[in-house]
């Protein structure tokens, strides 16, 4: 029974580290972050602190790796439709959605989303490969490099508009743009502005 008081305890000192932290991270970079400041602001002492990560640093990349990994966890079991797969990652993101606002803003890790670029790029190059059986190896690696910026981008409008859209609707803009490109906006202009040049 203490054994689980004490991971309880564990797991709530660590949601109040992570709020703390995000909050510092979504104001200034890590650099001007102290370990003292992010315990006042946790309400935790700097012991507790050490318990449990070396430094600042040893905070986000325990952080980012906790989140590749549910990622991955969450890639590797998708297949088929990439419309359903692009939601399910969407949908992560949204409830991770203070992590993503952290990662995504100004003071975000670029060096930690190029690695989940790289990581969803392994998965994603199968299932185009699939889905677009007539394009070479070649075209596919480059479509999938125009869209993840198309996506990154996206990402980054999602989060500062609060994330106010479902998963499901961002999903189907990043997959309608992807597929359809410019056509995307045609099929969605109203019928008087159709016919504008």
């Amino acid at each position: 029974m203490r054994h689980t008081a004490n991971d309880h305890r564990t797991r709530v000192t660590k949601l109040l580290i992570r709020r703390a932290f995000l909050d510092l991270l979504g104001q200034k970079p890590i650099q001007s972050i102290t370990v003292k400041e992010l315990c006042a602001q946790a309400g935790i002492n700097r012991g507790t602190f050490y318990s449990h990560y070396t430094d600042i640093y040893d905070l986000l990349g325990q952080m980012e790796a906790g989140f590749q990994k549910e990622l991955e966890g969450l890639l590797s079991g998708q297949e088929g439709d990439p419309v359903k797969v692009t939601t399910s990652i969407y949908q992560f993101l949204k409830d991770n959605a203070d992590f993503c606002a952290v990662t995504l803003g100004e003071h975000g890790d670029k060096a930690f989303a190029a690695r989940l670029l790289s990581s969803a790029r392994e998965r994603s190059m199968d299932s185009y490969a699939r889905y677009f059986q007539g394009a070479s190896p070649q075209q596919i690696d480059e479509f999938f490099a125009f869209v993840s910026g198309g996506h990154i981008a996206l990402l980054q409008k999602w989060v500062s508009d609060g994330m106010a859209a479902s998963a499901e609707e961002m999903a189907a803009t990043a997959e309608n743009i992807m597929l359809y490109g410019i056509g995307f906006l045609r099929n969605n202009t109203p019928p008087e502005r159709k016919s504008t040049p």
